[in-house]
């Protein structure tokens, strides 16, 4: 590990950035960016927990699903990162800072089954589907239309693995009454 201590910005600050985004806009930018970035690894890690642990008859189409939607949501996130980096800002990065700044609470340790498990993905993109249209309501309205159609793209997607959930947390099912009893 390198001994090198020499901090080339401060987390929590904004620097002029080359897009032209003046400060006080970009920081409010910034500050949403940041908080999108930590509710998309909140629910990275609830999903991977999910994809890890699923069981049942509809094992491997719903763990193949999680895993699709835990990347896309990882790419999401790397995406805010740098948006907000070429904002001028600093990305929260450590796990507690993460945690400390998310809007969404993961649910517990413990192992669900698979219909509680997915209710609460369903539940904890919901917010986030509602946090993305403020932000992409406050960047339309500081003049920075780059961010808020990565940030419709990105609720685009996250729309569209909701509605999926949804489809999977459905009654219809080929397991026959007889099957689970």
């Amino acid at each position: 590990m390198s001994t090198q201590k020499e901090t080339r910005q401060r987390a929590g600050t904004v620097e002029e950035n080359a897009l032209r985004l003046e400060t006080e806009k970009a920081e409010q930018i910034i500050e949403a960016l940041n908080s999108d970035l930590a509710d998309a690894y909140v629910l990275y890690h609830q999903l991977h927990k999910h994809h890890w642990n699923v069981e049942g008859a509809e094992f491997l189409d719903i763990h193949v699903f999680l895993q699709e939607v835990y990347e896309d949501v990882e790419a999401a996130a790397d995406e805010l990162a740098e948006r907000l980096q070429a904002l001028g800002g600093v990305p929260h990065a450590s796990m507690t800072t993460l945690a400390e700044n998310a809007t969404v609470e993961a649910e517990d340790e413990d192992v669900y089954d698979v219909r509680t498990s997915l209710a609460n993905d369903l539940e904890m993109m919901g917010d986030i589907i509602e946090s993305y249209r403020q932000h992409i309501e406050l960047a339309d309205g500081l003049g920075d239309y780059a961010t808020s159609e990565m940030l419709r793209e990105q609720l685009e997607t996250i729309e569209e693995h909701a509605h999926h959930i949804e489809h999977y947390l459905e009654d219809d099912t080929l397991v026959t009454d007889s099957a689970t009893h």
